[in-house]
């Protein structure tokens, strides 16, 4: 393909991806399709001959798209949101026509540079303190791939930290803490590294949110037994029902044990810290005050499309001593003197994409007021959603609403109700939401955020989820209490 060719055929690519947005609204949010469909579609093998531009595009109209489950789509409520704006795929567009491996400076230092400056644009749009900024000659931050992999690198650093301090301490005595709420990615990351995990409680009288007296009494009963805490991965906005670790309790007890690492993973609830009215809540001031790390992801709820996690690190010595490893053939000049930063020791592999790139169209295009505008509607939706379930004589909120995130079940009914209650809720087309357990309550997750959600499909989703749950009550012959119908009350 020459220039001209590939003009033409760009120029066709962007046509189709805006029909594929001008009709999203039609499509059905889950792909339809069966397992192995695909196969049965395509070739065995590879062609013989290249194949025309134009029908290998029509292959993706017509044997990708169908296998596809929008992610973009109004009315997907599911998971969490991963919105791709236009913004964000020209700046990912731009990125891949320079395809910069970007492992050291000298690769291209604009794709290192861009990124220690939009590093600090977000971190200070975040409110996060100077200690975090790469300008403060200390701390620093890095684009990784998930926030799986940004826990992996904060757990590989704690390790090195704390061996360094200890090295007669053997790596089968050295312990992850996480919370029985905690994203399975901590459970991932001692996985990886051979290390052993534990869960400490959190109850629903907390609002599922780790207590600082539970984290106190877990390291001196373990210390007691030979073994050695070494990190705690706390959560801003937890995957199940958007709690917040206690890090006002939790920070005033590491005091006491500055070994442990605390990072703070906020992948899906961070970027909200954009709007000061949420800081308190997201527990801003007391990550500035003792987090040693700190993560979000803007390809969930930050307009930027995957992959796009953000980390932060108060000293950024501890995270490159952990894993510098500088070859002869990778040694430059400009890394030896000090000068510039080399990505390629901020994680695990050595290779990186020009992540920062659409990010940075992406702060640019919208502004911080932009940003924030985008952060309080999606608040506001769910809001709307939560007081339509506070209404419904058939519905009940679970825990109380965090941000854009609402868990309900039906009211008054056992689990087996609930399963089959979202069982029902699977099988539509036109709404996706999921489902999870906390401390055996099995309930239903309405998570809000996407760009082209408005009003109209929030309550498209209610009206399904009211009929849904009315049948079931229905097919199963349960009761609803009169007095709550009257009332409209909240259970939690």
């Amino acid at each position: 393909m020459d220039i001209e060719e590939f003009r033409k055929q760009g120029y066709a690519a962007i046509d189709r991806i805006c029909d594929y947005y001008a009709t999203l609204e039609e499509r059905p949010v889950v792909s339809q399709v069966e397992p192995g469909y695909l196969r049965k579609l395509l070739p065995e093998s590879v062609p013989e001959e290249g194949e025309p531009m134009e029908q290998i595009a029509q292959s993706f109209q017509d044997d990708i798209l169908p296998g596809i489950t929008h992610w973009q789509h109004p009315s997907f409520f599911a998971y969490f949101p991963s919105n791709a704006t236009f913004e964000s795929m020209l700046g990912e567009m731009y990125a891949t026509c320079v395809n910069n491996p970007g492992f050291n400076w000298t690769c291209s230092p604009a794709a290192t540079e861009l990124e220690g400056v939009v590093m600090d644009w977000a971190a200070k749009m975040l409110g996060l303190q100077e200690d975090f900024l790469h300008t403060s000659g200390k701390g620093g931050g890095v684009m990784q791939t998930t926030a799986s992999d940004s826990a992996l690198t904060a757990v590989v650093a704690a390790r090195s930290r704390y061996q360094r301090a200890h090295p007669d301490i053997s790596l089968d005595k050295l312990v992850v803490y996480t919370t029985t709420q905690t994203h399975s990615l901590g459970a991932k990351a001692a996985l990886v590294l051979g290390l052993s995990i534990r869960a400490l409680p959190v109850e629903a009288d907390d609002q599922y949110a780790l207590r600082g007296e539970v984290f106190k009494a877990a390291v001196e009963e373990d210390k007691l037994k030979g073994r050695h805490p070494f990190i705690l991965i706390a959560t801003v906005g937890t995957t199940s029902s958007g709690a917040v670790d206690r890090l006002d309790e939790i920070v005033d007890v590491g005091k006491d044990y500055p070994d442990i690492w605390i990072h703070v993973d906020a992948a899906w609830a961070g970027v909200a810290l954009a709007c000061p009215e949420f800081r308190e809540q997201a527990m801003l001031e007391h990550i500035n005050a003792g987090a040693h790390s700190f993560c979000t992801n803007f390809h969930k709820w930050g307009l930027t499309h995957f992959d796009a996690s953000t980390l932060w690190v108060r000293n950024r010595a501890l995270l490159t001593t952990a894993l510098d490893i500088t070859p002869e053939f990778l040694r430059t000049k400009a890394a030896d003197t000090g000068l510039v930063i080399d990505y390629r020791n901020w994680h695990l592999a050595l290779g990186r994409r020009f992540r920062s790139l659409k990010l940075w169209f992406v702060l640019r295009a919208y502004g911080l007021s932009g940003f924030q505008a985008h952060i309080r509607k999606g608040v506001a939706q769910a809001q709307l959603f939560a007081s339509l379930i506070q209404q419904s004589p058939y519905l009940q909120i679970f825990t109380p609403p965090s941000l854009s995130l609402v868990v309900f079940r039906l009211r008054d009914s056992d689990e087996a109700a609930n399963r089959v209650f979202f069982g029902h809720l699977a099988d539509r087309a036109d709404v996706y939401l999921t489902h999870t357990e906390m401390n055996g309550k099995f309930c239903v997750r309405f998570a809000v955020g996407g760009v082209h959600t408005e009003e109209k499909h929030i309550r498209h989703a209610f009206e399904v989820v009211e009929e849904v749950a009315k049948r079931t009550i229905e097919e199963r012959g349960l009761g609803v209490s009169l007095e709550a119908e009257a009332e409209g009350r909240t259970d939690n």
